[in-house]
């Protein structure tokens, strides 16, 4: 297990240096200047003068082997550098707004797996019945909704019981509070998003367990496990469950590293800042250097959440070893 382990994080290696080298590539070729964008010139009378020391300090007249190398030093030494933008320190700027991503994107996990492996389950054991075809239509509605009009519908309806009950509108906070710090506080920010993007999350989680579950059902242990007289409730949990979870729990995984970067309509809906935000203002200012950083975070991210969805593999089928 541990040589699987020092092997898979060697491989990650050249992984995390090809899309270095990707997103390095890729954001120059991007049209325009972050100096100008800086100057706030939107390229009309800059001043050549104030225009060259910008993209001096930047290092922009560098060779562009020269920048690369320079880039891939600084992350051996966990030195993000500075936002172009902002001239704050990267580290910084996602230190501020991570913590409010990850928080979304654990609560949207454990809500969506508490919601689609026992409905998922369920709808599989009982195929075709009235229940089967209630819970596929949730999750069909789940996959179908768009993210961002499910976020306006809910954050309405919330404000209209709250006006309703109270006389009084009422709009969540703005400024993220860690749980540590104010409980109260902080669900009222993370958890009308943490629940609207669990549901959706949930609706795909669904669908692959029903789907994974009738496989199983299906195959010749199952049949002998119930010959042997096992009661029906140890064949599902300890025969037909863990062996059906395995691509539930891969899907799982990518949805959840995908999370981190991707909540872009649901922070912009109920105004968080997150990562999904600061990615998007990173690319409309040409800011690279966080725009690197950021795009290195998520796939630092699936790397990681890959290799902790292999090894759950061999939790929950034995047969399963790692060399």
């Amino acid at each position: 297990m541990y040589r699987y382990i020092v092997t898979r994080l060697l491989l990650a290696v050249p992984t995390l240096v090809g899309a270095a080298a990707l997103v390095f590539v890729l954001l120059r070729l991007i049209p325009g200047d972050v100096c100008v964008i800086r100057l706030g010139a939107g390229g009309m009378h800059v001043d050549p003068t104030a225009l060259a020391h910008c993209r001096q300090e930047l290092g922009l007249n560098d060779p562009i082997i020269a920048q690369f190398l320079d880039f891939l030093g600084s992350y051996l030494t966990f030195d993000f550098g500075t936002s172009m933008w902002s001239g704050h320190p990267v580290t910084e700027e996602i230190g501020k707004r991570l913590p409010v991503s990850l928080q979304i994107a654990l609560m949207a996990t454990v809500i969506a797996v508490l919601i689609a492996i026992p409905l998922g389950t369920l709808s599989a054991l009982k195929e075709n019945s009235w229940l089967d075809h209630i819970v596929r239509m949730v999750a069909i509605a789940g996959i179908a909704t768009p993210s961002f009009w499910l976020g306006i519908m809910s954050l309405v309806l919330v404000l209209d019981i709250t006006y309703l009950a109270t006389g009084k509108a009422w709009m969540p906070p703005i400024d993220f509070v860690p749980f540590w710090q104010d409980p109260l506080r902080n669900l009222s920010i993370v958890l009308l998003p943490a629940i609207t993007v669990g549901y959706r999350y949930s609706a795909v989680t669904m669908r692959m367990t029903r789907s994974a579950m009738l496989e199983v059902m299906r195959e010749d242990y199952i049949r002998t496990a119930r010959a042997k007289g096992l009661l029906e409730q140890i064949v599902i949990n300890r025969h037909a469950l863990k062996n059906a979870l395995l691509p539930v729990v891969t899907l799982i995984g990518i949805e959840f590293a995908f999370l981190i970067g991707g909540l872009v309509v649901t922070e912009q809906v109920f105004n968080l800042n997150g990562i999904g935000r600061l990615f998007v203002l990173a690319v409309q200012n040409q800011d690279n250097v966080l725009t690197q950083a950021l795009t290195m975070l998520v796939v630092v991210i699936f790397v990681v959440t890959n290799l902790v969805v292999d090894l759950l593999y061999a939790w929950l089928d034995p047969r399963i070893r790692f060399s």
